[in-house]
Protein backbone atom coordinates (compact mmCIF):
# COMPACT_ATOMS: atom_id res chain seq x y z
CA UNK A 1 0.00 0.00 0.00
CA UNK A 2 1.37 3.31 -0.88
CA UNK A 3 0.85 6.61 1.02
CA UNK A 4 0.36 10.64 0.15
CA UNK A 5 1.18 12.71 3.32
CA UNK A 6 0.28 16.14 3.41
CA UNK A 7 1.19 18.67 6.39
CA UNK A 8 0.13 21.92 6.35
CA UNK A 9 1.25 24.60 8.35
CA UNK A 10 -0.74 26.66 10.81
CA UNK A 11 -3.06 28.83 8.44
CA UNK A 12 -3.13 32.30 8.80
CA UNK A 13 -7.23 31.71 9.35
CA UNK A 14 -7.72 29.08 10.57
CA UNK A 15 -11.62 29.11 10.44
CA UNK A 16 -11.66 29.29 7.09
CA UNK A 17 -8.87 26.61 6.64
CA UNK A 18 -11.25 24.40 8.35
CA UNK A 19 -14.66 25.22 6.87
CA UNK A 20 -13.21 24.72 3.28
CA UNK A 21 -10.98 21.70 4.35
CA UNK A 22 -13.94 19.65 5.52
CA UNK A 23 -16.81 21.40 3.82
CA UNK A 24 -14.74 21.33 -0.15
CA UNK A 25 -11.58 19.57 0.20
CA UNK A 26 -12.09 16.13 2.00
CA UNK A 27 -15.49 15.71 -0.09
CA UNK A 28 -13.50 16.22 -3.21
CA UNK A 29 -10.80 14.08 -2.28
CA UNK A 30 -13.01 11.35 -1.24
CA UNK A 31 -13.63 11.15 -5.21
CA UNK A 32 -9.89 10.25 -5.97
CA UNK A 33 -10.01 7.37 -8.01
CA UNK A 34 -8.24 4.44 -6.40
CA UNK A 35 -8.97 5.99 -2.64
CA UNK A 36 -8.37 3.35 -0.50
CA UNK A 37 -8.43 5.38 3.31
CA UNK A 38 -8.20 9.22 3.75
CA UNK A 39 -7.09 10.01 7.87
CA UNK A 40 -6.70 13.25 9.14
CA UNK A 41 -5.08 14.21 12.28
CA UNK A 42 -6.79 15.79 15.50
CA UNK A 43 -5.58 17.13 18.73
CA UNK A 44 -1.83 18.11 18.66
CA UNK A 45 0.68 17.22 16.70
CA UNK A 46 3.91 17.22 18.74
CA UNK A 47 7.21 18.04 16.70
CA UNK A 48 10.20 16.80 17.66
CA UNK A 49 11.96 18.02 14.88
CA UNK A 50 12.11 20.48 12.44
CA UNK A 51 9.65 23.07 11.44
CA UNK A 52 7.09 23.26 14.51
CA UNK A 53 4.46 24.97 12.66
CA UNK A 54 2.65 22.15 11.96
CA UNK A 55 -1.31 22.52 12.15
CA UNK A 56 -2.81 19.01 10.25
CA UNK A 57 -1.19 16.22 8.56
CA UNK A 58 -3.68 14.05 6.37
CA UNK A 59 -2.89 10.37 5.24
CA UNK A 60 -4.18 9.42 1.73
CA UNK A 61 -3.79 5.43 0.85
CA UNK A 62 -3.71 3.72 -2.30
CA UNK A 63 -2.76 0.81 -3.54
CA UNK A 64 0.63 1.66 -5.39
CA UNK A 65 2.57 4.45 -6.33
CA UNK A 66 0.95 4.28 -9.55
CA UNK A 67 -2.10 4.36 -8.41
CA UNK A 68 -1.48 7.75 -6.62
CA UNK A 69 -0.02 8.82 -9.85
CA UNK A 70 -3.11 7.53 -11.77
CA UNK A 71 -5.48 9.22 -8.98
CA UNK A 72 -3.84 12.80 -9.29
CA UNK A 73 -3.68 12.21 -13.74
CA UNK A 74 -7.31 12.23 -13.40
CA UNK A 75 -9.93 15.24 -13.63
CA UNK A 76 -10.27 14.28 -9.98
CA UNK A 77 -7.08 14.49 -9.04
CA UNK A 78 -6.27 18.17 -11.01
CA UNK A 79 -9.49 19.55 -9.34
CA UNK A 80 -8.05 18.61 -5.97
CA UNK A 81 -4.70 19.82 -6.62
CA UNK A 82 -6.11 23.47 -7.38
CA UNK A 83 -8.04 23.71 -4.39
CA UNK A 84 -4.95 22.80 -2.46
CA UNK A 85 -4.00 25.86 -3.45
CA UNK A 86 -6.92 27.83 -2.20
CA UNK A 87 -5.97 26.28 1.49
CA UNK A 88 -2.15 26.42 1.42
CA UNK A 89 -1.59 29.38 -1.71
CA UNK A 90 2.22 28.88 -1.02
CA UNK A 91 4.32 25.98 -1.71
CA UNK A 92 5.68 26.98 1.81
CA UNK A 93 2.56 26.48 3.87
CA UNK A 94 2.23 23.08 3.00
CA UNK A 95 4.79 19.49 2.36
CA UNK A 96 3.52 16.51 0.34
CA UNK A 97 5.31 13.58 0.29
CA UNK A 98 4.25 10.00 -1.53
CA UNK A 99 5.46 6.70 0.21
CA UNK A 100 5.54 3.80 -1.20
CA UNK A 101 5.34 0.08 0.71
CA UNK A 102 6.36 0.10 4.08
CA UNK A 103 8.38 -3.22 5.56
CA UNK A 104 9.04 -3.87 8.68
CA UNK A 105 11.92 -3.41 9.99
Amino acid sequence: MARMLVIYKTPKDIAAFEKHYWDVHIPLAKGLPGLRKYEVSRGPIAVVAGDKNTYLIATLYFDSMDAIKEAFASECGQACARDRRILAPNDEDVQMFLVGDFIDA
